[in-house]
């Protein structure tokens, strides 16, 4: 049975993402909830899996803003962490960049291998391209 995507996102800012949203841009962390399950993405000094998995709506030292409904994955929820496991290869920990491979750029990635839909630019408005 298919489950619902939902891109969570947050303010990292809120003083400056109350004027700036209205404009199409801001400074947001954003996170990918499937099954119940929030994975996002953080860096630290190693060389092993940046991913990080919370409860929906609950970051780290984020407020929540909105969600988007992104569409839904025909992935079981073992496929999904598998999927998880996967990416981790890629966003590791000692890899994240604050412009260049953060927490938007996991999120985009993951709604696409869930729904084949990368997350609006918007989101990674002040990182740079997808």
């Amino acid at each position: 049975m298919p489950s619902p995507v939902i891109l969570n996102i947050y303010d990292l800012t809120t003083q400056v993402n109350s004027w700036t949203y209205w404009c199409g841009v801001g400074v947001f962390h954003a996170g990918v909830e499937v099954y119940g399950i929030e994975y996002a993405y953080g860096g630290h000094d190693y060389d092993v899996s940046g991913i990080f998995a919370t409860r929906p709506r609950e970051a780290p030292g984020a407020a929540y803003r909105e969600c988007i409904h992104m569409g839904e994955t025909t992935l079981s929820a073992s496929q999904v962490q598998h999927l998880v496991q996967q990416m981790g290869h890629h966003y590791k920990g000692n890899k994240y960049h604050l412009l260049q491979l953060n927490c938007n750029h996991f999120a985009s990635d993951m709604c696409m291998q869930l729904t084949g839909k990368p997350a609006p630019s918007w989101v990674s408005s002040w990182a740079g391209d997808y």
